[in-house]
């Protein structure tokens, strides 16, 4: 905590040095650089007289016409200039800023408690496991799956909460090493397959449908596998692969399952495509 507040001044005066110098910049960088262009344009006439490109009356009246020009265009050069108050109205401001800042942490938060380790929060959520999220209960089977990396049901536990918090790579990675242990798990294969397509944002590519395919050769039953590869045959047009692998799937479904009735009206659909 004491390294907190001290990290935290030190930001505070770093950004109150900012700002200042920032102040500064703003009022006399600009009143300065126009100052450096007039110098520029009268070194310039200057250098033409000497040349003899110029005879004394042009390059008196030259001169004078760059002056007027200048001072003409600059109305508020003296009352741009910094008033001695300012910087303190400013430092003023930064502390007030500063301070009410504090106030409120100290009344809506809480500086005098330590942070919880993670590991800690991990043996809260272990002894509440009906409540958690998905990313907490993924945390709670990591433990379990580091302190028995050759537990297969832990393994797939793991994939399956991965897969639900939205991490689909950190699944896949799980499904794998579960396999490694038990290859002739066909559920396995297809979650593997299903998290390798959601990896790659709905796309069947070749590791997923080699997974998918490894699923069915297990267990033909396993419907999940039977659609996704149903898509890829689709995507190919290949109008005989997808009846062969919808058919049982729709026979499986409901009749007023609406995924029974989307996958029947898709179905000529493919046929189509491939008559073309």
């Amino acid at each position: 905590m004491t390294v907190f507040w001290i990290l935290t001044g030190l930001l505070t005066a770093l950004a109150g040095l900012l700002v200042l110098g920032g102040a500064r910049r703003g009022v006399g960088g600009e009143s300065t650089g126009m100052a450096d262009l007039a110098r520029r344009e009268l070194d310039e006439l200057d250098r033409l007289k000497t040349r003899g490109l110029l005879n004394p009356e042009a390059w008196a009246a030259a001169r004078a016409e760059a002056g007027r020009r200048w001072l003409t265009g600059r109305p508020d050069v003296v009352s741009a200039s910094p008033r001695s108050s300012d910087p303190r109205a400013v430092l003023v401001g930064l502390v007030v800023a500063g301070t009410c800042a504090l106030g409120l942490y100290v009344l809506t938060g809480a500086p005098g408690q330590a942070d919880q380790p993670f590991q800690r929060r991990v043996d809260q959520w272990a002894a509440n496991l009906e409540s958690l999220e998905p990313p907490q209960l993924a945390a709670v089977v990591a433990r379990v799956v580091r302190d028995h990396p050759d537990d297969h049901q832990a393994l797939v536990m793991l994939g399956t909460a991965r897969f639900e918090a939205g991490d689909p790579i950190g699944a896949a990675s799980a499904f794998r090493r579960a396999l490694e242990i038990r290859p002739e798990d066909a559920q396995s294969w297809a979650r593997l397959g299903e998290s390798l397509v959601r990896a790659q944002e709905g796309v069947v590519g070749g590791d997923a449908e080699a997974a998918f395919r490894e699923a069915l050769k297990r267990d033909p039953g396993q419907l999940g596998a039977r659609y996704f590869l149903g898509e890829a045959a689709l995507a190919r047009g290949d109008r005989e692969a997808v009846r062969t692998l919808w058919e049982p799937l729709i026979a499986a479904l409901d009749p007023a399952d609406p995924r029974r009735i989307d996958l029947e009206a898709r179905l000529p659909l493919a046929g189509a495509g491939a008559a073309r």
